[in-house]
């Protein structure tokens, strides 16, 4: 920026009226932002020649800074909520933690449902199995399925992701 700028000539660009684009000595250039009050910023270091801009170096790191923050906002963060089941999970349990899945979609979150084996209840494999298919096709009005159930270690996993 301005007397930082050490290459011997810039091609200069800027929303100055009366500036021609082109390549200026760098001295010109600086004396050109010098006289309508502004800086010279370089832009691209590796072209041949650098381009350097004239505008309000302030002003531009402060519409920076409110880009980042609109960019900021507008980002959604994904949460995941967990839900766990036993192979063998009544229907009474089934219908409580399928009604907060339901309200965990709804909310816009991403649900991992998940069951958990202990011991020798890893023979009950396929009970799990289906269990999260029952509880993806009972929620499919509300998400759809990201992830089939599948092992791993002594958990089965399914993943699911709201639908719009």
């Amino acid at each position: 920026m301005n007397e930082n700028i050490r290459v011997p000539e810039v091609r200069v660009v800027g929303d100055i009226e009366d500036l021609k684009i082109g390549v200026y000595k760098t001295k010109d250039a600086l004396a050109l932002a010098k006289e309508n009050e502004l800086d010279l910023v370089l832009i691209t270091e590796n072209a041949k020649p650098p381009v350097a801009k004239i505008l309000d170096y302030k002003k531009f790191l402060y519409d920076q800074k409110k880009r980042q923050k609109e960019m900021k906002a507008k980002q959604t963060k994904v949460t995941i909520k967990e839900i766990r089941f036993g192979p063998n999970t009544d229907e009474h349990d089934y219908e409580f933690k399928k009604r907060h899945a339901e309200s965990f979609l709804k909310d816009g979150s991403k649900l991992k449902a998940y069951v958990f084996f202990k011991g020798r209840s890893i023979v009950f494999k396929d009970q799990g199995e289906i269990l999260l298919l029952k509880l993806a096709q009972d929620l499919e009005e509300f998400g759809k399925v990201e992830q089939m159930p599948k092992l791993e270690g002594k958990r089965m996993i399914m993943m699911m992701a709201p639908k719009k």
